[in-house]
């Protein structure tokens, strides 16, 4: 082996004489060609000339993956283009104007076969280590953004990735700027190769390791720098990672943690060097801090590259939950940030506003999901969540996003394909709705129900309020008992349940905002549990000879009889009478639906009427 060979330049030696019977004449082609451009005589049109010969026939080799044939043809084809540009007589000029094309055309070749990606690296390291970086960067960028709008094979970006680890650096100043340019077309590229690719995935982890190669070499680059800019990178550093650890997620084989634990436990071990803590991560402080540094000017196209950051925060927390491997590499105290989140109400909504980027992805394994459901049911099972005090606290910042995570958490419970997940996502949802305060509460659930497109999700959210309504009456109930100042009673009263809002909910359900009664028995599971309320409502208000609600006032109560009940109850007698004696399967299940409905539904009329016998005793 000569000084100037390697061990892989030994491996192609070997492998390209064994040539096939098919391939001298495209041989003696491509040296026609390669001859050609040393002479650097017409130069531009031999260059194209080369790109088109050098795609067909890597575009004959992956369109025939079964043909050894053609297979071999492309290994020996790229291997003697690899011994032509590792000839020492080669001039720079001719290489360096190869350069620009050449990435291209040769990385396709990677999807041909192991050892066609192999000769492919060499290659692309041949000319990395020759060329300018800054060009290099440029061209392999451009590289990249060519080939992943051609959805190729995921191998045919490999080595365009290991070629920009090794440019970052080669490059010598301006590096901030540099990487700032390479970062976003990485990030799209793997985003673009995760979403299509539901098989190799072996394929895609080796991606990810490349991936992580470029992060490691940005954080090479970041000790050369001064301490601004060492800060910048770092900042932009931890944006990629955060990134790279929300796609790797998201390719976990069969939810198995294992298949991508290998590759989480590398990217976790950049947290230190970033300054990321694991509570400042679930909290959103981190990420919203290196955002501001990277982010000094309005760049929408540099920032849409990091759409999934705040998920990929989320998940890094979450994969520190579920192994113990994970949270001691990243070198962060992870008992610590629990125990903070169960003892700080406002840490702890602010966690609960990250989370959501976990429950709301649809591309997220529910093995994960399931895992950041455990973790908020363990940050809200202290006793200091049990119950929010209006006057101690104000949420007001944060009902947006705990509203969005209430949101995603019903996904979870409508959707989960297990029961565990489900009972422990609505669980977390009764929890998380505990721990606001009761003046917000009833104003999230009005909001959940407005905008819930689910029957049976109405329905549970129209079973809390009136558990809330129950659990408000006891302590009121309790209160009355104790020598309570009345300024104290009237305080808790101004921020309960009970108030006219409720029929608000109810005639959401009942009296649908398009008009006429609600739909049966479609919305069967909804209705029910609004006559229910209603039912609960009238009858507490009447035996306390209260009027929070104003249920008892002679308008309301003829408005749910005659827009309400009536009008139900015409419809449901036809639906019955129409199926009663038809012993279909589906007539028999749709009467039994509603057998329930048309007994509280009768039993609220019977109320109602009850109430209107006694004009007197109603407000107007």
């Amino acid at each position: 082996m000569s000084a100037a060979e390697t061990p892989n330049d030994i491996s192609i030696s070997q492998q390209s004489h064994h040539q096939t019977p098919s391939s001298p004449a495209l041989l003696i082609r491509l040296q026609q060609i390669l001859s050609s451009c040393s002479q650097s005589v017409e130069f531009e049109t031999s260059n194209a000339e080369l790109t088109c010969f050098l795609d067909s026939v890597s575009n004959s080799a992956l369109a025939n993956p079964d043909d050894k044939l053609s297979n071999s043809i492309a290994f020996e084809i790229l291997s003697e283009l690899w011994w032509y540009l590792s000839s020492h007589t080669l001039d720079q000029p001719v290489v360096d104007a190869l350069s620009f094309e050449l990435p291209k055309a040769v990385a396709k070749f990677a999807g041909v076969s192991a050892s066609c990606l192999e000769v492919a690296d060499a290659i692309i390291d041949r000319l990395v280590t020759t060329c300018s970086p800054r060009d290099m960067l440029s061209i392999l960028c451009e590289a990249l953004d060519h080939l992943s709008k051609m959805l190729t094979a995921p191998s045919c970006i490999a080595p365009l990735l290991t070629g920009l680890s090794k440019v970052i650096l080669a490059i010598q100043r301006r590096q901030y700027e540099q990487v700032k340019v390479a970062v976003p077309v990485v990030l799209n590229v793997l985003k673009a190769i995760t979403s299509e690719s539901d098989d190799e995935q072996e394929n895609i982890e080796d991606l990810f390791s490349r991936a992580i190669c470029i992060a490691n070499s940005i954080q090479a680059v970041s000790s050369k720098l001064d301490a601004r800019l060492r800060k910048k990178l770092h900042a932009l550093l931890g944006l990629f990672v955060l990134e790279i650890m929300a796609l790797v997620s998201i390719s976990m084989i069969n939810g198995r943690v294992e298949s991508r634990l290998a590759l989480v436990l590398q990217l976790v071990r950049f947290l230190p060097n970033c300054r990321l803590s694991y509570l400042g991560l679930i909290t959103g402080l981190d990420v919203e801090r290196i955002t501001t540094i990277v982010l000094e000017e309005d760049e929408d196209d540099f920032t849409s590259c990091f759409s999934l950051v705040n998920q990929g925060a989320s998940l890094a927390v979450i994969w520190g939950h579920t192994s113990s491997e994970v949270a001691q590499v990243a070198e962060d105290d992870f008992a610590v940030a629990k125990d903070e989140l169960r003892t700080n109400q406002t840490k702890r909504w602010q966690a609960v506003g990250m989370l959501k980027h976990i429950f709301s992805s649809a591309k997220l394994p529910w093995k994960l999901k399931e895992y950041a459901m455990d973790f908020l049911l363990y940050i809200t099972g202290g006793n200091n969540s049990q119950k929010c005090n209006d006057e101690d606290m104000d949420c007001s910042f944060y009902t947006s996003p705990i509203l969005s995570a209430l949101e995603a958490i019903e996904m979870v419970i409508i959707y989960a394909p297990e029961a565990v997940l489900r009972k422990s996502a609505f669980d977390a949802l009764k929890r998380v709705l505990t721990d606001i305060p009761i003046s917000t509460r009833f104003e999230m659930l009005k909001a959940l129900t407005k905008n819930s497109k689910s029957t049976s999700m109405i329905a549970i959210l129209l079973d809390i309020v009136r558990d809330e309504m129950h659990k408000e009456k006891t302590k009121r109930t309790s209160v009355r008992n104790e020598d309570v100042p009345q300024d104290g009673i009237k305080s808790y009263q101004n921020t309960s349940f009970w108030s006219e809002n409720v029929l608000e909910l109810v005639e959401m359900v009942l009296r649908p905002p398009q008009g006429g009664p609600p739909l049966i028995p479609e919305h069967s599971d909804a209705v029910l549990s609004a006559l229910n309320l209603y039912r609960f409502v009238l009858i507490t208000e009447s035996a306390g000879k209260t009027n929070y609600t104003g249920i008892l006032s002679k308008n309301n109560l003829q408005k749910a009889y005659n827009d309400w009940l009536l009008p139900l109850r015409t419809l449901v007698m036809g639906i019955m009478a129409e199926n009663r004696e038809d012993y279909d399967p589906f007539a028999v299940e749709m009467v039994c639906a509603l057998n329930p409905v048309e007994f509280v539904l009768y039993r609220c009329i019977e109320l109602v009427e009850e109430q209107l016998k006694h004009p007197a005793h109603l407000n107007p």
